[in-house]
């Protein structure tokens, strides 16, 4: 075939590394919105590009030996779940051509050919390179350097490297992007978190507003984990805005996850494309607290099985849009704003009120602040269960009745920074969480701590103690506060110790002041 061939990049650090540094080349130049597109847009074209050549040349090499074999046979590729790409479209074109002025047009026609051979793509990958605020000497330096990266499958990590590179990359442009990013992005250690809790075995996922699709990717990597498949569950989801829901399909598709998103963007709340789904799971991260979502054209709408949700808020329309969409025994997790606890206004405390005493309310986890980029506020972690009598919870394990009990975390005060901006949470913090959430439930792994409250961080309460607190849902509330540790060190001691300690800095705050004095005495001097 002629292309040339990527020279890979061992470690998937230097790989981010790379690219981000392509992706450096933009900044200042295009705003983080148009160049995410951009580089993630090649990136897609490169992956799918070496998917290709390295199917490419295992066919070359078949043919040595029967003739009847044919390295341009597009169904070959097709019948591997390989993507088709026409010559026009090969990434050594492209890479020979990357000083060349017309490289912006080069891959216009490249992304639009894609489309045409792959049905799964059409009208889903980004166009206009060609466009003239893209600068072309650095469109051509960025084609340079994502070339010296593989994605064929030989790199460290797997043919899963490019998946994990573009979560990384998503996650980068998020932060760039502050508040607008977190549209498309919900953090990874959050839907970590939420997948973990509802632990997706098997059966139907569904996220009536999916962003660019993480809580797919990472319900598919949990599968795989504990030993199942890619397809032991089915995807469905929904997204209103085009760009992100063509991300959404770009981030699956490298992924080889197949997903029903639709035909086309749509708002979740006045066009639902997946009317009659009940799902198994559902988990999202809807947006907070819109005021503008049309509730006037949706009254008497069979979702508002608790209440009509207020027109100034659709934090609960989308709670009861979700339980809409839940199956017999499904369960669902997602993510709100802590105000949605403990708010009384326009009818919202009755609509909770409702769910808690149909028993639909599971767990609440209060998170940390500083884990999103959209709000440096905390937000909380909601799970409802339509079975909390009979359900089926990890590896299939039959679950404890906990009817008229809800599981309140309170993990305010876990995670650590990651930057001056941004908190994490570790393996460990998530694991503590989730531990205690499924001993409660009664299917955590064998050999594991049977559940017991624990002051300040956890506490199974009846709904006789939550109605008691009418029907607010704060986890504060419930667990109270940590237990007091018993001082190592006897009381006198301490305080004699003590007692020495300040004396000693309030000796040294003298000598500070006196120093103070001295150096500026000697500056008037100087004068």
């Amino acid at each position: 075939m002629g292309d040339t061939k990527p020279r890979n990049v061992a470690s998937l650090d230097t790989i981010e590394k790379t690219l981000w540094a392509a992706a450096d080349k933009l900044r200042g130049h295009l705003d983080a919105a148009e160049y995410k597109h951009v580089v993630l847009g090649l990136i897609f074209l490169k992956y799918i590009s070496d998917a290709f050549q390295t199917r490419y040349d295992e066919l070359a090499e078949e043919a040595k030996e029967d003739k009847g074999i044919d390295p341009e046979e597009r169904d070959e590729y097709t019948a591997e779940g390989v993507f088709w790409v026409p010559k026009e479209a090969r990434w050594g074109r492209l890479q020979r051509a990357a000083k060349d002025p017309k490289i912006g047009a080069m891959i216009d026609e490249a992304m639009m050919a894609i489309e045409r051979e792959n049905p799964r793509l059409k009208d889903v990958l980004p166009k206009g390179f060609a466009r003239p605020s893209l600068d072309k000497r650095r469109l051509g330096e960025i084609v340079d350097l994502i070339s010296d990266v593989g994605f064929g499958g030989t790199t460290e990590g797997g043919p899963d490297v490019l998946g994990r590179v573009y979560e990384y990359f998503l996650g980068k442009f998020a932060a760039a992007e502050g508040k607008l990013g977190g549209e498309f992005y919900t953090p990874e250690p959050v839907v970590k978190l939420l997948v973990e809790m509802l632990a997706p075995y098997k059966g139907r996922i569904y996220d009536p507003c999916c962003g660019s699709g993480g809580m797919f990717v990472q319900s598919e990597t949990f599968v795989e984990a504990h030993g199942g498949r890619i397809g032991d569950v089915s995807v469905y989801g929904q997204e209103s805005n085009p760009t992100t829901w063509k991300l959404a399909k770009m981030n699956l598709a490298i992924r080889g996850i197949e997903a029903d998103l639709g035909g086309l963007a749509a708002d979740t709340f006045h066009r639902d494309l997946h009317p009659d789904l009940r799902a198994d799971y559902v988990l999202a991260n809807p947006p907070f607290n819109i005021s503008d979502w049309g509730a006037s054209r949706l009254e008497g709408d069979r979702r508002w099985q608790y209440g009509v949700p207020p027109a100034s808020n659709a934090n609960y329309a989308w709670v009861q849009h979700m339980v809409h969409h839940l199956a017999p025994n499904g369960t669902a997790g997602f993510v709100l704003s802590n105000g949605s606890l403990s708010t009384m206004s326009s009818g919202e405390g009755e609509i909770r009120q409702r769910l808690v005493e149909a028993n639909l309310v599971d767990c609440i986890v209060a998170l940390p602040t500083q884990l999103f980029y959209t709000t440096q506020i905390p937000v909380t972690l909601w799970f409802l269960s339509k079975n909390k009598a009979n359900g089926t919870g990890q590896e299939g394990r039959r679950l404890r009745d906990r009817t008229g009990e809800i599981l309140f975390i309170n993990a305010r005060d876990m995670g650590r920074m990651e930057d001056r901006t941004h908190r994490t949470l570790d393996p460990d913090d998530r694991a503590r969480i989730t531990g205690a959430y499924h001993a409660w439930r009664g299917d955590a792994d064998p050999g594991a701590d049977p559940y017991e409250d624990v002051p300040g961080f956890c506490k199974a309460a009846t709904l006789a103690k939550v109605k008691e607190e009418r029907y607010v849902l704060t986890p504060s509330r419930y667990v109270g506060r940590p237990e007091a540790e018993e001082p190592d060190e006897p009381y006198a001691e301490a305080v004699a110790r003590l007692t020495v300690e300040l004396e000693e800095q309030m000796e040294g705050s003298v000598a500070l002041d006196d120093a103070v004095k001295h150096a500026l005495e000697a500056l008037t001097d100087a004068e």
